[in-house]
């Protein structure tokens, strides 16, 4: 067992306590449902800005995107290079919306549009995608701090998860987004430190680990050829358009900040604030792990030490030498790259250091995390509870609703992370989960948006097409050898484009039939 220094455990620990502090403080002013959910629409756009930054910024950054960098290249950043075309969509029609509507629910407006059924539906496709989303990052965490405590993951998940909720729970959304300002600047540092101290143990310097990355071929964005098929620049950068039009239009996590805000202004300044200090940041992580990916190319040895680690995982402690030598040589680096940054951690960095990266890993989660506590509760209370159970509920009532969905939601979140022990990679699950739950939220909401004339019967007929594309993209690959000819052609990121694409366009093109079936009558 791995035993952190009392130095680096203080650190953190004074990290965590000031965390719940800030939660005790905003306590006293959250009273009130709107002053969890809104704040009152108090806050300024620069502290959402950073706010939604940070909630960008998590622990599938800060563990993943070094993880994926190492297995493999950049393709990835392809993801951010997407964000401002995303970005510039929200802030001129969505945001407007929003706060011309009013509700603090991004789902609310679905039912007015289509009818009880698709606001119901987009709820469960949003709460699902928070559960993928939190279980990832509660992943994160334990990842990191198992290989510098030695505690077990589950552990780990349930004490930073119970930090987490009573900080959320007491101080609601302003108590999020003040901590997460806090948070994005924690991490950004902490990202700028690792690069720091992996160039200064670096036999060669910078130079050396361009020349490794450039030989490797560690440096590209992806074949240019319109392959869809494979991970290519394209496919990462619709996935990554997709994506991030749905998480600055209809998540919930983003529309709930909007409220928060002064003005249409302010929440639009906001946007643009997280876009021009996402797109660097998320940079300085493919950069930790190409410098990572040549320093153990320096140092094989530590690498041999990673492979057994990852070997004793997947077939068991109590394997035997022969067996983990085995599966230890038929590793690639795409099979352990999201474990090279904790082995760094513990064995190059030096003490008080150490707690200052862990404390930067644990905002990057807890961020995350707490946001979408709050917005799964907000969701849960104002779509589900109060729509179906008690629509005359009283204020106080509803505070109470959103004390307990915040309690349990962060619990099922700390579950699903538990599930996802084994996986192996923390970037890869991700985007293929949010991908399947987001794809038929997404075309929904741009249908009724954009088609004015669709009703409620071609809405419905066009999501469950888009559901069974869906469901047929997902699972798919699952079909026995002899109906390899029905399997999916396309890669798995594609499955939001097409997803999404396919309920926009079948509703449109369903609509334009009805109307000539009633002109033609």
């Amino acid at each position: 067992m791995n035993n952190l220094p009392i130095l680096d455990l203080s650190i953190i620990a004074a990290y965590l306590i000031a965390m719940v502090l800030v939660g005790i403080y905003f306590s006293r002013k959250n009273k009130s449902a709107e002053q969890f959910t809104k704040a009152s629409g108090k806050i300024p756009g620069w502290a959402i800005g950073l706010s939604i930054y940070a909630t960008f910024l998590s622990s599938n950054t800060f563990l993943g995107v070094p993880g994926k960098a190492f297995g493999g290249n950049w393709n990835a950043f392809v993801f951010s290079l997407s964000m401002p075309l995303a970005a510039w969509v929200a802030s001129k029609y969505f945001v407007p919306f929003y706060r011309s509507v009013g509700g603090v629910s991004a789902y609310t407006h679905l039912e007015h549009r289509f009818g009880a059924w698709a606001r119901t539906y987009a709820v469960v496709c949003f709460l699902l995608t928070q559960l993928a989303r939190m279980g990832t990052i509660f992943f994160g965490i334990a990842l990191s701090l198992q290989a510098l405590t030695g505690y077990s993951m589950q552990t780990i998940m349930i004490v930073m998860g119970i930090c987490i909720i009573i900080y959320t729970v007491l101080g609601g959304i302003e108590a999020v987004i003040w901590t997460e300002v806090v948070q994005a600047v924690i991490k950004t540092m902490g990202a700028l430190l690792i690069i720091f101290l992996i160039v200064k143990d670096m036999p060669g310097g910078i130079s050396k680990i361009i020349d490794i990355g450039q030989h490797d071929h560690k440096f590209s964005l992806g074949s240019l050829s319109p392959n869809f098929t494979e991970s290519t620049f394209w496919v990462v950068l619709f996935y990554g358009f997709f994506i991030n039009l749905n998480n600055f239009g209809m998540d919930q996590n983003y529309v709930q900040r909007y409220h928060t805000a002064t003005s249409v202004k302010e929440a639009t300044k906001s946007i643009w604030l997280c876009v021009w200090l996402y797109v660097p940041a998320s940079l300085l992580f493919f950069v930790i792990g190409s410098c990572l990916y040549a320093y153990y190319q320096v140092h094989p040895e530590f690498i041999e030490v990673i492979k057994q680690q990852v070997a004793g995982e997947r077939i068991g402690t109590y394997a035997s030498a022969s067996e983990l030598s085995s599966m230890a040589a038929s590793l690639k680096p795409s099979d352990y790259g999201d474990k090279v940054m904790p082995h760094f951690m513990v064995t190059k960095i030096p003490t008080g250091l150490v707690g200052l990266i862990v404390s930067a890993i644990l905002s990057a989660a807890m961020s995350t995390i707490s946001s979408g506590m709050n917005s799964s509760a907000t969701v849960f209370s104002v779509d589900i509870y109060k729509r179906y159970f008690k629509p005359d509920i009283t204020d106080k009532q509803n505070l109470f609703v959103l004390h307990l969905g915040t309690v349990v939601f962060g619990l099922l979140g700390m579950g699903t992370g538990i599930a996802m022990i084994g996986v192996k990679s923390l970037l890869d699950i991700w985007w293929e989960l949010s991908g399947i739950f987001a794809g038929g939220m997404l075309g929904l909401f741009l249908l009724g948006m954009v088609s004015r004339s669709t009703k409620n019967t071609v809405a419905l007929s066009a999501t469950l097409i888009g559901l069974l594309v869906i469901l047929w993209m997902t699972f798919s690959s699952f079909f026995p050898e002899s109906y390899a000819f029905l399997r999916s052609p396309f890669h798995k990121s594609m499955i939001i484009v097409i997803g999404t694409l396919t309920i926009f366009l079948s509703g449109i093109l369903l609509t334009r039939f009805q109307k000539k079936d009633v002109s033609i009558s």
